[in-house]
C-alpha cells in the first residue's frame, strides 16, 4: 500500500496544497513593497511577528525559523520546479516568497483570532476525509491506520503528524477569515450576462499590416544626422567600448609531458576490470523476428477475429514454406521492422511488453507461432539466444587501456600546470618557458568574448583572466587539450568610442530609437487613408502594407503579425461589421483592421454558463477584496514596527539596523 501511494501523485500534491497554507494570498507577496529588511534578528531566524502592540514591547512575537522556511522552499521547489532543486539562486528566490508567504500566514492567523476564528480537532478531521486527502487516507471511508498515515507524512513532507495537522488547522481558520473578509461581495446578473456576453463574441476581419523591418528599410540617415545623435547621447556611449585585456601565456598538451604519455601497468589494468566487471556483464538476451496484425486493444469482436485469422492464415503459409521476410513487407503493421523481413535483432529479457518477452525467451530457437499482445497479434520466431555472460579481460583490454591512458593524462597534464604555474610565479612566465622549451604568447587587447584561435578552447583562459588583475601572479586554465598558464599584462578600461569605430552601432541605434515613431505615423496614416477612401484593401496597396484576413476568432485567439486579439486591440469586438478601426499597435507591427463578422452568443449559452460565469466573477472579487484587506493588515504591521525581517539570513544584503 505504501509503495502504491508513494507512486500517487495527486496525494503528493494534495499534501503540498495543504501545508503551504494561506496560499490563496500568496500573490500579495509580489503587490506589496518593503516587507523585508525590517529591523534585526539572530541568522538562524528568518523573522518575527507580533500579533499586538505589547508583544513588541516584551519580545514575545511568533518567531518564524530559516530552517523551516527553508525546509518549505525545497518542498515547492520539488512540487513545482524538481530540475531546479539543486540550483541555489532559485531555491533561494523560492526561500524568500516561502518565508513571506509565512509572515502573511501567521498575520492572518492573528488577525482571526482577533475575531474570535478557530478551527479545532473535529475541522481538521472532517477536512481530511473530506478533502483532497480523503481517497487515500479514507480509502471506502476507512481509516488507514495510524502508522501508515505517520509514514506517508514523514515520507513525503519529513514532518509530524502533529505538525502536519496543525498546518491544515491553521490553513482552516484562514480560509474562514477570508471567507468572513469577502461576505459582503456580490454579483449583479445583468453584469454576468453581459461579462459572459464580452468575452465570448467572436469576430472576423480583413487586417492590413505595416512591419517594424518594413519601416527600419525606410531609414536612411545621413553621416551628419547620426554624428549629432553621436554627440546628443555621450552619456549612452560613455563606456560603450567594452574592456578590453592582453593576455601573455604558454600552453602545452599531453604531447608536452615531461617523459611522454604515460601508459597503464598490467595490474592498474587488471585492478580496473576486477573493479568495473558489472560493466563488462552481458545479459541475457534473445534475437527474433515478427509480423504484427494491429489491432487496438477493446476492439470489436469481428476485428480482432479477422486479425487473428489473418495472423493464423500468415503463419501457415511460412510453416509450410513461405518466405519470412517477403511476408514481413507485404502485412506487417510495425513500421519500424517490416521493411527489415520483421527483423527485430536482439532483446535483453524484460525489454519487450510481456508476451512478446515470454515468447522469445521460451519458444524453441527456429518455432514459429502467434502471441497477442496490447498492440494485436505477433507472429515471432526466435533465431538465436545468448546466455548471460561476462566478457573476458582480452575482449575489453583496448577499451580499458584507452581509458587508463585518459585519465593518466589528465592527471599528468594538472600536476604538470600546477607545476609551471608555481615556478612562472617564482621566475617569470619567461623564463618558464624557456626552461621548458614551450612557446610563449602575448594576445593583441581582446574582449571578453573573443576566441583565441590557436588554442583548442580558450573560453575558461578569457574567463578567468577577466576575473584577474594586472599583476596578479600567473594561473592556469583548461584549453580542452591540455593547458595554459597566463597572466593579464595589460588592461584597457571600457572607454567611449569614436564616431568612425562605432559608426555601424550608432546606426543601428538611431533605427531602433526613430522606429516607434516612423511605425506610430504610418500606421495613423494608413488608418486615415482607409477611412476616407471607406476601402481597408486599397489602402493598405497604396502604402506598400501587406494585407490578410483572420479567423473567425474570440477574445484569445492568436492572429498572424497581430497577436492575442483580446490583449491588441479589444476596442474590435466593440465595433460594427464594416467598421475600420484606428491605428493598432501590435508592438512589432502596426495594424488597421476592418470588421467583416461579429457573432455574438445567444441568450440560451449566456443562460445555460450563467452560475460558472458569476463564480468566476466572485472568486476574482473576493480575491481581490480579501488582498486589500491583507495590504491594509500588512502596511499596518509595517508602519507599527511589527515586523522583524533577517534580511541577511534571506540573501538579501546586510541588514537594516534596528532601533
Amino acid at each position: 500500500m505504501i509503495r502504491f501511494l508513494q507512486r500517487d501523485n495527486r496525494f503528493t500534491k494534495a499534501l503540498f496544497v495543504v501545508i503551504i497554507g494561506g496560499a490563496s494570498v500568496s500573490m500579495c507577496i509580489y503587490l506589496i513593497p518593503g516587507l523585508t529588511g525590517m529591523g534585526t534578528t539572530s541568522a538562524d531566524t528568518f523573522a518575527v511577528v507580533y500579533p499586538h502592540w505589547y508583544n513588541r514591547l516584551f519580545s514575545s512575537g511568533v518567531t518564524i525559523s530559516q530552517q523551516k522556511v527553508s525546509q518549505m522552499a525545497r518542498q515547492q521547489v520539488q512540487q513545482r520546479n524538481p530540475q531546479y532543486a539543486d540550483n541555489a539562486m532559485i531555491v533561494s528566490i523560492f526561500e524568500r516568497q516561502a518565508g513571506q508567504q509565512m509572515v502573511q500566514q501567521e498575520i492572518l492567523l492573528a488577525e482571526a483570532d482577533k475575531l474570535g476564528i478557530q478551527a479545532t480537532k473535529e475541522d481538521v478531521i472532517k477536512y481530511l476525509q473530506s478533502g483532497p486527502t480523503g481517497q487515500v487516507l479514507f480509502p471506502d471511508g476507512k481509516f488507514i491506520g495510524q502508522d501508515q498515515y505517520a509514514a506517508l507524512i514523514s515520507n513525503r513532507l519529513n514532518i509530524s503528524v502533529t505538525e502536519f495537522e496543525s498546518e491544515i488547522q491553521r490553513d482552516i481558520a484562514i480560509k474562514r477569515l477570508q471567507a468572513l473578509i469577502t461576505a459582503g461581495v456580490t454579483v449583479g446578473d445583468q453584469e454576468v450576462r453581459e461579462t459572459y456576453r464580452k468575452q465570448n463574441i467572436k469576430i472576423k476581419f480583413d487586417y492590413a499590416v505595416i512591419s517594424v523591418d518594413d519601416v527600419r528599410k525606410t531609414i536612411n540617415p545621413t553621416d551628419g544626422d547620426l554624428e549629432a545623435f553621436f554627440r546628443a547621447s555621450a552619456a549612452r556611449y560613455a563606456t560603450a567600448a567594452p574592456e578590453e585585456r592582453k593576455i601573455t601565456y604558454l600552453a602545452f598538451t599531453h604531447n608536452d609531458l615531461p617523459g611522454g604519455l604515460p601508459q597503464p601497468s598490467q595490474q592498474e589494468i587488471k585492478a580496473y576490470y576486477t573493479a568495473h566487471q558489472t560493466e563488462y556483464a552481458t545479459p541475457e538476451q534473445a534475437r527474433s523476428k515478427h509480423i504484427l496484425i494491429k489491432v487496438d486493444a477493446g476492439a470489436d469482436p469481428k476485428v480482432d477475429a479477422a486479425a487473428k485469422a489473418k495472423a493464423e492464415g500468415l503463419l501457415k503459409q511460412i510453416l509450410a514454406g513461405g518466405n519470412f521476410a517477403d511476408l514481413a513487407k507485404k502485412n506487417s503493421d510495425d513500421p519500424g521492422s517490416k521493411e527489415k523481413g520483421g527483423e527485430l535483432g536482439f532483446a535483453q529479457r524484460g525489454t519487450m511488453v510481456p508476451e512478446f518477452d515470454n515468447a522469445i525467451f521460451t519458444q524453441k530457437i527456429g518455432d514459429t507461432k502467434i502471441v497477442k499482445s496490447q498492440f494485436g497479434y505477433h507472429i515471432v520466431q526466435v533465431e538465436e539466444r545468448q546466455a548471460a555472460h561476462a566478457q573476458d579481460l582480452n575482449e575489453v583490454l583496448p577499451t580499458i587501456q584507452a581509458t587508463l591512458i585518459r585519465q593518466k593524462a589528465a592527471e599528468s597534464e594538472e600536476a604538470y600546470a600546477h607545476a609551471l604555474t608555481s615556478e612562472a610565479i617564482k621566475n617569470g612566465l619567461e623564463k618558464t618557458a624557456a626552461a621548458h622549451k614551450l612557446q610563449l604568447a602575448t594576445t593583441p587587447l581582446m574582449g571578453r568574448q573573443t576566441i583565441i584561435g590557436v588554442l583548442p578552447d580558450s573560453r575558461q583562459m578569457v574567463a578567468k583572466a577577466f576575473e584577474s588583475k594586472q599583476g596578479d601572479p600567473p594561473q592556469f586554465a583548461s584549453t580542452g587539450e591540455g593547458y595554459a598558464v597566463f597572466q593579464v599584462t595589460g588592461i584597457a578600461p571600457a572607454h567611449a568610442p569614436s564616431f568612425a569605430d562605432w559608426k555601424s552601432h550608432v546606426a543601428d541605434d538611431y533605427r531602433e530609437e526613430q522606429l516607434p515613431k516612423l511605425l506610430s505615423q504610418k500606421t495613423a496614416e494608413l488608418a486615415e487613408k482607409a477611412k476616407s477612401m471607406n476601402d481597408l484593401a486599397k489602402a493598405a496597396k497604396a502604402v506598400g502594407a501587406a494585407f490578410k484576413t483572420s479567423d473567425l476568432v474570440g477574445q484569445s485567439g492568436q492572429v498572424p503579425d497581430f497577436g492575442q486579439v483580446g490583449q491588441v486591440a479589444p476596442q474590435l469586438f466593440d465595433m460594427a461589421p464594416g467598421a475600420i478601426s484606428g491605428p493598432i499597435n501590435a508592438q512589432r507591427t502596426g495594424v488597421v483592421a476592418k470588421l467583416l463578422d461579429k457573432q455574438e452568443p445567444t441568450a440560451e449559452e449566456i443562460a445555460r454558463n450563467f452560475d460558472q460565469q458569476r463564480d468566476q466573477i466572485l472568486d476574482q472579487r473576493r480575491s481581490e477584496a480579501f488582498n486589500v484587506f491583507l495590504s491594509n493588515i500588512m502596511s499596518d504591521y509595517k508602519k507599527n514596527k511589527r515586523i522583524r525581517m533577517n534580511a541577511k539570513a534571506q540573501g538579501q544584503g546586510p541588514e537594516i539596523p534596528g532601533e
